[in-house]
Formats: structure tokens, sequence, C-alpha cells
């Protein structure tokens, strides 16, 4: 049995495939109304058109959850360590967060964020290059499970389903960053399109972008070919790409000079996050401090726009 904390897009999307696949799984969902209407309807407003198997109970106890085999995280990144605060009753089971960003407070991604909160099993980061809804509807779809202990290839057959296709690794540090800074790139990609640049801008954009990616990483301790992977240069094609992203929707929204839609977006905190980080290492960032600025109120389009293009020219 599997348990999955959270029931925005993306842990419904889980769970659907995961249950469609013969898994019973456990939902839990914080908002009541939401809870009962996911009982009621057997649907999900966040996944229109898609059917809840009945193979998911939704489930209003924590406790619940504890019984499970492995308990998915499916929360936003700022909301982790708060919810673990909250939830002691998880941390002897095996966790796998599903969080793209670093927590702005501590600076810690979410295999870090699981240890502080005194999570005694398993802790695992499921990410990679994906739409709630492709999951959902049963579209193939790859990802990598990044968990350096003895359950690693346990919860990888454990979560894959005929159409998720899981990769393990043991890189956690640059599975998780690969997944976290690729959305503060996705946010500049949309900026670049939404402020009329074009498309061989947004190549450029997204190659230097995956560069200052790559040197954060790697002085935090990551493998370079992991940033090359799935949660690294897979994750940041899709979400420079396509609008379902909502970093690149809410850069496009930033480029063309109107309000961004309501919507968590994890790279607006990464972004401030990531550049605190790349000045405690002495890494170049310069698209993401551009985005840090931006988001921060602190520059404007046009002055960020000539602040990168009237950078020293030099070998790439």
């Amino acid at each position: 049995m599997i348990g999955i904390a959270g029931a925005g897009a993306f842990g419904t999307a889980l769970a659907v495939t995961l249950a469609a696949d013969g898994r019973e799984v456990r939902l839990w969902a914080r908002d009541a109304a939401a809870r009962e209407a996911m009982r009621a309807s057997r649907e999900a407003a966040k996944l229109p058109g898609i059917t809840l198997p009945e193979r998911i109970a939704i489930h209003d106890d924590l406790s619940d959850l504890a019984r499970c085999e492995a308990v998915l995280l499916a929360m936003p990144m700022q909301a982790m360590r708060g919810f673990l605060s909250d939830a002691p009753q998880l941390l002897r089971t095996d966790l796998v967060a599903c969080s793209k960003g670093i927590d702005l407070t501590t600076l810690q991604g979410p295999a870090e964020v699981m240890t502080a909160a005194g999570a005694l099993a398993a802790k695992a980061v499921l990410t990679g290059p994906s739409f709630a809804v492709d999951i959902a509807r049963g579209l193939p779809t790859a990802l990598t499970l990044a968990c350096d202990g003895p359950r690693a290839e346990a919860l990888q057959h454990l979560l894959s389903t005929q159409s998720l296709r899981l990769y393990r690794s043991d890189d956690v540090t640059g599975v998780q960053l690969g997944g976290a800074l690729k959305n503060v790139i996705a946010i500049a990609a949309g900026v670049v399109i939404g402020a009329g640049f074009g498309d061989s801008a947004r190549a450029a954009l997204i190659t230097r972008g995956y560069a200052e990616m790559s040197r954060l990483a790697v002085a935090l301790g990551a493998r370079a070919e992991t940033l090359a992977g799935l949660s690294g240069l897979g994750d940041l094609i899709l979400t420079c790409t396509s609008e379902q992203s909502r970093n690149f929707s809410h850069g496009l929204a930033l480029g063309q000079g109107r309000e961004a839609p309501k919507a968590t977006v994890e790279g607006l905190a990464t972004a401030l996050a990531a550049v605190r980080l790349a000045q405690e290492k002495e890494i170049d960032m310069p698209v993401t401090a551009m985005v840090a600025r931006l988001v921060a109120g602190e520059t404007n389009l046009g002055e960020a726009v000539r602040e990168l293009m009237s950078r020293p020219l030099k070998q790439e």
C-alpha cells in the first residue's frame, strides 16, 4: 500500500497511475471540502476528465498513511518543512519527496529537509520531466528516483508502473538540484518568449541556464552527468518549452507585462535561494540572478535584458 500526502494535481496524478496499475493508494488531502468532493464525485478539480480508480481511498488522518509501505510527499517545497514538523507519525516510514525546489529559510533540498525533520527510514526524491495530466492519462513518462540507501531498488519497483518508468540514481544532491534549478531557468525562458525575443534567444537562454545550473550543482557536491539526465536537462527542456509549465507561464506573463496566473510557482523562491547559495560558493549565475531580481521587484525587464547582453565577451 502506498500513501500520498498532498492531493494537488501531481499527487493525485501519481495516485491515479499507481492505482490503475493495481496498487492500493491512500491519498491524504488537507482541505476538507476537497476531500468530500473527491469522495463523492471520484474526480479531482485539478485534473478535469480524470476518474479516480476505486483503489484510491481518500483519507483525512495522516496516521492512516503511516501504515503504508512508503509515503510520497506531494506538496510545494516551501511547505514541506512545516508539514513534517506537524506529522511525526510519518517519520518511521519510507518517504519520497516529489517537491522541486530549495527551502528558502534553510537553503536545504528535500532530502536534507526530511533528514532535519528526523526521518528514520529511507529518504528519496522523485523528479524529472513530467506534467500531472500526462501521468494521470497514462501517457509514457520517465522520472528519476534518487535514493542512496538500501531501499532504493525496492522503491523503484514499488513506484514504477506500465506507463511510469523510474530510473534509479544515488546522486541525491544532483537530482534534487536539477529539479529545483530548472524552474528558475523556465521562468527566464518564459520572460524571453513573452517579451518577443524569439526562439533563438530562448535556445541561448536554455543553454546558458543549463551551464549555470551545472556549475552550482557540482560546487554543492553533485555529479555533472546527473545534470545531463532526466532530472536536469530533461526537465529543463520540458519546462522551458511548454505553457503547461507553471514556471514558464509565470515568466511569460512577466515578459508580456501582465499579471501572472494564480498558481504555485516553485521557481520564485528557488531563484532567491539559489542566488544565496551561489554567493556562498562564489559561482557566477547571471540568469538566475536576473530572475531573482525580477521577482523581487529590484529591476525591470528592460534593465535585466540590457544587463545580460552587456556582460563581457568571453570564450564559451
